[in-house]
């Protein structure tokens, strides 16, 4: 069997011409066939999985009818471990589901199983590989994830973005990433990093699954993608980092924004305002802040669990934030917004890079994050769309952000930026 969408496996379950068990049976069938190289998956029991496409099948119905989910591993699941990629939590089981599992669950979903996270999703990497060349990071930190949905195991999957987890990953393994509005999704039952910023994202082939999926998150009736859209106006933000881009990207974005103004779309460059240049540094500030007090257990009651890049790099350098320090990034990233939102009285979306270039080599680093971290603080909607490959045949992608509480209208001018891309 072909690796389905979801909305496609939902739709011939729905006709009833494949089961739930068939589609777990071919994924699975996948997994065995891959995960030896991919290691895309930190917790896996097949027979679960069965059980649950059987009593899925039997149940029938639901916005998802028995279409299997991976689940990063800081996610929490009543049925099976959540580790976050540290030996504090090897092999322990929460009392309870995440709000976003209980939904997908209550949609009649089957949580196939839970995907390899970065540690507590920072930086100390997991041993997944890139699906498209296994001596290449999948990125992180949701690495588990992006490889799991690029490689057919598993048609959705959920990440975490605190920078660049969703986005980044998504684009290095050349699928679809979504990080929605900040605060639409609920966290509950989500490993807190910085509070200020984290926010669930989705993972899927399709930009109709990300659709459905995020309806079944939101507890809402799916919003179809508008393929009926008319051309956008596009601002093209390069960002202050366009000198942190590749020769690949910079040549894609610039040729991905001639060929959409060639097919209709308004296309304007647009910079920030000069006060906003330096914005990643109150990003840094405000994540080192939070996440070193978010962690205090971990780092106080058990210091020598973790790991050296988590212990001598975020967390030292939320010790030497100050107060007075945080209170002004805080203040800087209000205004910030502010800004951003300003900008889409002009535009429908921006066109930004979704990362510096194709995924590094090696896996001990997952990849800078620095093209989404600024948008991660804006709060804005982001998704990244396959956009070909770089110099050594990797995946590049091209991130397209919309304004805040718009995500349906981005999702759906994100479908004709796809449809019209080179």
């Amino acid at each position: 069997m072909k690796a389905l969408s979801a909305s496609e496996a939902a739709a011939a379950i729905e006709a009833g011409t494949l089961t739930s068990e068939k589609l777990v049976r071919a994924c699975l069938d996948r997994i065995a066939a891959s995960e030896p190289m991919v290691k895309a998956w930190a917790y896996l029991d097949p027979d679960l999985a069965l059980a649950q496409a059987k009593a899925a099948d039997m149940a029938k119905g639901g916005v998802l009818r028995g279409i299997p989910v991976g689940v990063k591993d800081i996610i929490d699941t009543y049925d099976m471990p959540t580790g976050h990629n540290s030996p504090i939590f090897a092999g322990k089981v929460p009392f309870g589901d995440a709000a976003c599992v209980a939904l997908c669950r209550t949609a009649n979903a089957v949580i196939l199983g839970k995907t390899v996270t970065t540690e507590f999703a920072n930086r100390h990497p997991g041993p997944t590989t890139n699906p498209h060349n296994a001596a290449h990071t999948p990125g992180g930190s949701s690495s588990g994830s992006a490889a799991a949905v690029a490689d057919g195991h598993v048609p959705l999957a959920f990440g975490t973005q605190t920078g660049g987890s969703v986005i980044r990953p998504a684009a290095y393994c050349g699928v679809i990433g979504y990080k929605p509005t900040y605060g639409d999704f609920n966290r509950v039952g989500i490993k807190m990093q910085c509070h200020s910023v984290d926010t669930l994202g989705l993972m899927a082939r399709t930009l109709d699954d990300i659709a459905l999926f995020r309806a079944v998150v939101l507890a809402l009736p799916p919003v179809a993608i508008d393929r009926g859209v008319t051309a956008p106006r596009i601002g093209f933000c390069r960002t202050p980092l366009w000198d942190d881009a590749s020769t690949d990207t910079k040549a894609l974005l610039e040729r991905t924004a001639r060929g959409l103004a060639a097919r209709g779309a308004s296309l304007s460059d647009i910079a920030f305002a000069p006060a906003f240049t330096d914005i990643l540094d109150d990003h840094g500030a405000i994540t080192a802040f939070e996440g070193t007090r978010n962690y205090a257990d971990e780092r106080l009651r058990n210091p020598d669990m973790v790991s050296k890049e988590l212990m001598g790099g975020s967390m030292k350098r939320g010790l030497e934030v100050t107060f007075d320090e945080y209170v002004a990034a805080q203040r800087k990233a209000v205004a910030f917004r502010v800004h951003i939102d300003s900008l889409f009285d002009r535009f429908d979306l921006l066109l930004v890079p979704s990362a510096p270039g194709e995924a590094p080599e090696g896996v001990e680093f997952t990849g800078d994050p620095r093209f989404n971290s600024i948008w991660t603080l804006a709060w804005t909607p982001c998704v990244t769309l396959p956009a070909g490959a770089g110099t050594k045949g990797l995946p590049l992608g091209i991130q397209l952000v919309g304004p805040r509480h718009a995500d349906d209208c981005l999702l759906s001018t994100a479908a004709w930026v796809a449809a019209n891309l080179s």
